[in-house]
């Protein structure tokens, strides 16, 4: 019967096995792998209930950062078989992101495309002039994202007074400010660590052309 299960369906029954006999430790493997977004909420919910509040552990590995962030109370993570840092997922967050996420979008009104392209410049000026060193990741239509780095942002509360300002006074009607993701701060190690390779195989190639091509193959 249960070769005939769907990939999912079978997740949640290796789950449901691995927790026969009140096990003290679970050992899993990206449980929800291949799961649609409500499937993995739903195992995700049954996972944390069955630890919650009791003496079991589980320790899980995982390349999914939300799954991590969603199930795991402290999170360690590897890059290249080395273990970079270990701790609370917030605390991660808090000392490891390079900064935070803007994501802003404009008013619909019945406007021209160029109209509409003039403004969402203006709401871009608007929004560099508040972090000058921010980064534009996306630009289209009437929605725009920026990365924008701790250093210009001294006072949460000064952010979204001048974000709520936007939305009066620049056509912005609805904007998100974020901290970065545990994806995201997953991303910066595996970035150091190519920076480190960049490196290294530069020095090497000055040495040995022969050797670091064989390297990067």
């Amino acid at each position: 019967m249960a070769k005939k299960l769907s990939g999912g369906t079978k997740r949640k029954l290796s789950y449901i096995i691995s927790m026969l006999g009140q096990p003290k430790v679970v050992l899993m493997d990206e449980p929800s792998t291949g799961m649609d977004p409500q499937s993995k909420r739903f195992l995700w919910d049954t996972i944390s209930s069955s630890f919650s509040g009791t003496e079991r552990g589980a320790i899980l590995t995982t390349h999914y950062m939300e799954e991590a962030d969603a199930l795991c109370t402290r999170v360690a993570i590897m890059v290249n078989g080395k273990l970079e840092c270990i701790g609370a997922t917030q605390h991660l967050k808090n000392k490891y992101s390079s900064g935070y996420l803007l994501e802003v979008k404009l008013k619909i009104e019945d406007i021209t495309d160029e109209e509409q392209a003039h403004r969402l410049e203006e709401l871009q000026n608007y929004v560099m002039s508040l972090f000058p060193n921010a980064v534009t990741l996306e630009k289209f239509g009437t929605y725009a994202q920026f990365k924008v780095p701790k250093t210009d942002v001294p006072s949460l509360a000064n952010v979204f007074a001048s974000l709520e300002e936007g939305k009066r006074h620049h056509g912005m009607e609805e904007y998100s400010f974020s901290q970065s993701t545990l994806e995201q701060v997953f991303i910066e190690f595996a970035k150091r660590q190519l920076d480190e390779h960049a490196g290294d195989h530069d020095e090497d190639d000055k040495k040995d052309n022969k050797r670091i091509s064989s390297l990067i193959i």
